[in-house]
């Protein structure tokens, strides 16, 4: 057996050294079966998908569409791979080697283009067109928006929530990580769930909440808002506390609601940070005399100054895009409407296509340079490790 083994290998070698071409050569049966069951995964999930937007009634109900959905999703793309992966099998082998990282790269590309890329040209194209974009009329979309008060009172209330939430934001993250360092083991967990527990909650259900904490009921009426609560119980009179647009207090009360939601966050990243500040840092600055709060100035904050950077922007990129909480509790009534906002209710409550895109080209552009310094931000950050 050992021999018959042995004398193969070089007949083998004597086969390819007869044909030093045979590495060139392509399997016909291979990409032709790779491209037709490519073809059929691709229209069988396009019509699938379809059926269920257009004939959701073959299917029953919405339980049966949702496991269908995630059945067909994961098994599709698990099909179209291993028919793209025999394609790449057939070509040459020196093509195949050097076509196979982009093979795989490309179908989570085109995704990401039709999802993303397509509708961002395609809100720009808009921009330019009608109210019901069946014709184009130039720039007068822009220049409607921007002759409009209620679009210049969005701007100045989404600057004043850029500038607020986001610094709050990160101030109550450091200062809950550091606090909570210094309790015990058990202490720290439980300090930390809870204030991280208004994460697991959706903007929505959230703003439903802080409307409890901020409604009204008439004078003489128990105040079943726990503001009102507290200040009738002061000795004041209850107040409509989301219609104060003095001071911009109306607005205020809203960023709470977001402070609220996304101080766990900044508290998680933040807390990671300062326990992976070295310790020999800290006893050196002890040695030297530091007090705890010089400690906390001049060498743990320094030395998080990364996390500090990436919390901010993306707080800053989510308040940019608020939405949620300013719908839910006043619609952007009483002159607390943001871009977003103002966007919603153009598109859907005007039948203003036009002005709604040019309203989210506007923001588009606002947010990229925020992701192009966060963007840089992490390449700086990979190439000083």
């Amino acid at each position: 057996m050992t021999a018959d083994t042995s004398a193969a290998a070089p007949r083998q070698r004597l086969r390819t050294e007869d044909d030093p071409d045979a590495h060139l050569r392509t399997n016909p049966i291979k990409i032709g079966i790779g491209i037709v069951g490519m073809i059929a995964v691709i229209w069988g999930l396009a019509n699938l998908f379809l059926a269920f937007g257009y004939y959701p009634e073959w299917f029953g109900n919405k339980f049966v569409i949702g496991i269908l959905a995630i059945v067909a999703g994961v098994g599709g793309a698990a099909l179209l791979f291993y028919f793209l992966n025999m394609f790449v099998e057939g070509l040459p082998r020196r093509l195949s080697e050097g076509v196979i990282p982009y093979a795989f790269i490309l179908p989570g590309l085109l995704l990401v283009g039709l999802m993303l890329i397509y509708p961002t040209f395609q809100t720009i194209n808009y921009s330019f067109a009608n109210a019901d974009s069946t014709a184009y009329v130039g720039l007068q979309n822009y220049k409607t928006i921007f002759g409009s008060s209620e679009f210049w009172q969005s701007i100045v209330n989404n600057i004043l929530w850029l500038l607020i939430v986001p610094a709050l934001v990160v101030a109550f993250g450091v200062i809950v990580a550091v606090l909570a360092d210094k309790l015990s083991a058990t202490g720290e967990k439980v300090a930390k769930s809870m204030v991280f527990l208004p994460m697991a909650i959706s903007a929505v259900g959230a703003s439903a909440i802080w409307l409890l904490v901020y409604a009204y009921n008439n004078p003489g009426q128990p105040q079943t808002g726990l503001l009102n609560a507290i200040w009738t119980g002061l000795g004041g009179d209850p107040q409509t506390w989301l219609a104060i647009d003095t001071l911009k207090l109306n607005s205020i009360l809203l960023m709470v609601i977001l402070i609220w939601l996304q101080a766990g966050f900044a508290m998680v990243l933040l807390s990671s940070a300062i326990k992976g500040v070295p310790e020999d840092t800290v006893e050196a600055a002890r040695i030297d005399g530091a007090g705890e709060f010089q400690i906390f100035w001049q060498v743990i904050i320094p030395q998080i100054k990364g996390t500090i950077i990436t919390v901010f922007v993306t707080v800053f990129i989510t308040v940019l895009k608020v939405f949620d909480i300013v719908y839910v509790t006043t619609n952007g009534a009483y002159g607390t409407n943001v871009i977003a906002n103002l966007f919603f209710n153009k598109l859907f409550a005007a039948s203003e296509a036009g002005q709604a895109t040019a309203i989210v080209v506007v923001l588009l552009i606002a947010v990229i340079p925020l992701i192009w310094y966060q963007v840089k931000h992490f390449r700086d950050e990979e190439a000083g490790r």
